[in-house]
């Protein structure tokens, strides 16, 4: 079918909440840029799969732009966002499309915290949420803070840094009707969070989870928690049970990252899955020296949706893959 997935509603919509975005960050002094969507190397993560040109040499789609991002904040440029396209393979359903939009900024010198508020101030202007702190807000904070340990204790009443593999795997099987090949520690715990915990966060106001295991934070610096577990200073923004933004207190340890990166080459490589190319430049760049930072990327398609009160991604994208 020729025709858009979407309404001109939704299209105009879109126009409109680039021009917001676009005002907002040239309000606070954050300047936009743009890097290749093609890059020579890929991301390690071996929960992502990358799309890949093959010609000469092998080119993969951004999964996002942050490796190039980060290259530029080592040349000392400063406060940068960015509104661009991003792929992910396989990613499809009411909330997934293999190509999609994304906004991905830095801050220099912000505490994972203040960044926190800095996306709260933003999403709060598009969807017209009580602002942080104002009058609206029925209480002390117009969003709540929820570790991921709280998060899982609270639904499943277990504790996610400590629970057996073999209890995460038959509660898979209890709690989501699993019947897949038998998943490992983090794979038990993604989809044990997709499926049990995820619907109910952000419901009654908007919920940032904070504090992942070492394990889930790959980008983002690690620091010890109350109880002595290593956490990953990564925080996720839900509103209305829908995942919208992932933010770090971003690692620019060289060796660390380096580490990390080999780390889920050889995860890849057990699991089966392709080769990539990791991001040398990237590391050059960190052995330079990025300034201590925060980041996030945050979903546009979904931002939209909320802002639309839609219940799938085809109800606010011109073109999803079916039509493309």
């Amino acid at each position: 079918m020729w025709w858009p997935s979407c309404s001109n509603e939704s299209i105009k919509a879109r126009a409109e909440l680039y021009a917001q975005l676009r005002a907002f960050f040239m309000s606070r002094g954050v300047l936009e840029v743009e890097t290749p969507v093609l890059s020579q190397s890929g991301s390690t993560d071996p929960y992502l799969e990358s799309l890949c040109l093959d010609q000469d040499q092998t080119y993969y789609l951004q999964t996002s732009p942050e490796f190039a991002m980060k290259r530029l904040l080592a040349t000392g440029i400063g406060d940068i966002y960015q509104v661009c396209k991003s792929f992910r393979c396989n990613e499809v359903s009411a909330r997934h499309n293999p190509e999609f939009t994304m906004l991905e900024w830095y801050r220099i010198g912000f505490s994972l915290d203040e960044l926190v508020q800095e996306i709260y101030a933003l999403v709060s202007e598009v969807l017209d949420l009580p602002k942080e702190g104002g009058i609206t807000s029925k209480s002390s904070s117009a969003y709540r803070l929820v570790t991921y340990k709280k998060a899982f204790n609270d639904i499943l009443n277990i504790n996610p840094f400590h629970e057996s593999l073999s209890n995460l795997q038959a509660m898979c099987v209890r709690e989501t009707n699993y019947e897949g090949s038998p998943l490992d520690r983090d794979g038990c715990l993604d989809l044990l969070l997709s499926v049990c915990i995820e619907p109910s966060l952000g419901v009654d106001k908007p919920c940032f989870l904070i504090d992942y295991p070492e394990s889930q934070a790959a980008l983002a610096r690690i620091e010890v928690d109350a109880e002595g577990d290593r956490v990953g200073r990564r925080a996720e923004l839900y509103i209305r049970g829908l995942e919208l933004a992932n933010a770090y207190d971003e690692l620019t340890d060289a060796a660390e990252q380096r580490r990390r990166f080999e780390e889920d080459l050889l995860m890849r490589s057990e699991l089966g899955l392709p080769n990539v190319t990791l991001d040398s430049r990237l590391l050059e760049a960190l052995e330079d020296g990025i300034p201590a930072c925060a980041g996030v990327a945050l979903g546009i398609d979904r931002l939209l949706m909320l802002k639309m009160g839609a219940s799938s991604l085809s109800d606010v994208v011109a073109f999803t893959h079916e039509r493309a």
